[in-house]
């Protein structure tokens, strides 16, 4: 054999070597943190046969995805909702300084251009108060919070009597409400939106989008076992497979706890839009 030959075969061995270690990369456990774009070739495929509502317009380019809605959620809402008197401070919404109110829901303009290409970040960025994420029923996905940043709006769910001394609450049945200005929004797993898409005992399917670019999820594992906050790093993710990424991906959770592991806390990834805000809240 020549020393050419010799040669040639090394490296030959070499690239193979190469080829592995980047199959097995793939392979990641739930525990593992988010890993880069090698894993999420692209989103696209995925969001494109994701189940929008028929009050949401999605179209791709350029490595983005636009997201239009009018913010509308294409589900229930009540009638009537908790909102706060005026001169409440944020995070001082409570049944003594609350009122019943029609709902205030009205029609925004979302246009949001949204990474298909997720890549994760040398450092977590802190989720902002207002718009966070999108979501297949139109409306938006706000952070945890309420208006003061730390008080937690499905720890300090409440009713306040309307005229007819029905108890209205302040966070409905999909856990969302909307704001004083209109703005509907979720805090935590919304029923409403996962039934659209999942089966009892099923797994869970997308139901949103982060700015960042990472999928949104319902509590379901790829075997319909129910994901807890112990299986989520501290922004609300975690990597597994998904019935949309079978191999495995990076993703949001959202869960019905009373706590702030109940919506997303951080992005994991780039966020290379400018984040929406709600200037002027009570609440997120």
């Amino acid at each position: 054999m020549s020393h050419r030959t010799i040669i040639t075969i090394r490296r030959i061995a070499l690239a193979m070597s190469s080829i592995v270690t980047v199959a097995c990369a793939g392979k990641m456990s739930p525990a593992e943190p988010a890993s880069n774009a090698a894993i999420i070739a692209s989103t696209e495929p995925a969001m494109q046969t994701a189940k929008w509502g028929t009050n949401v317009s999605v179209s791709f380019a350029n490595g983005m995805m636009r997201y239009r809605s009018n913010g509308v959620p294409n589900h229930p809402r009540q009638t009537e909702y908790a909102l706060p008197r005026p001169g409440t401070p944020p995070g001082r919404l409570s049944e003594a300084t609350a009122y019943a109110s029609a709902d205030p829901t009205r029609e925004q303009s979302y246009d949001f251009q949204i990474p298909l290409t997720p890549t994760k970040a040398a450092q977590s960025t802190p989720t902002n108060l207002g718009t966070i994420g999108v979501m297949i029923s139109g409306a938006a996905l706000f952070n945890p919070y309420e208006g003061d940043g730390t008080t937690v709006a499905m720890s300090s769910n409440f009713t306040v009597p309307n005229a007819a001394g029905k108890r209205i609450a302040f966070l409905d049945n999909c856990n969302g409400h909307p704001t004083p200005m209109g703005d509907y929004h979720y805090h935590a797993l919304p029923p409403c939106v996962t039934s659209m898409v999942d089966v009892v005992g099923g797994p869970s399917h997308i139901i949103g989008v982060a700015f960042d670019g990472y999928p949104i999820y319902g509590d379901r594992d790829i075997s319909g076992a129910q994901i807890t906050a112990s299986q989520l790093d501290k922004c609300g993710g975690m990597t597994s497979p998904t019935p949309e990424f079978p191999s495995g991906v990076y993703h949001y959770v959202l869960l019905s706890s009373a706590d702030a592991t109940s919506s997303i806390r951080c992005f994991t990834g780039n966020v290379t839009m400018a984040r929406r805000r709600m200037p002027g809240m009570m609440h997120p």
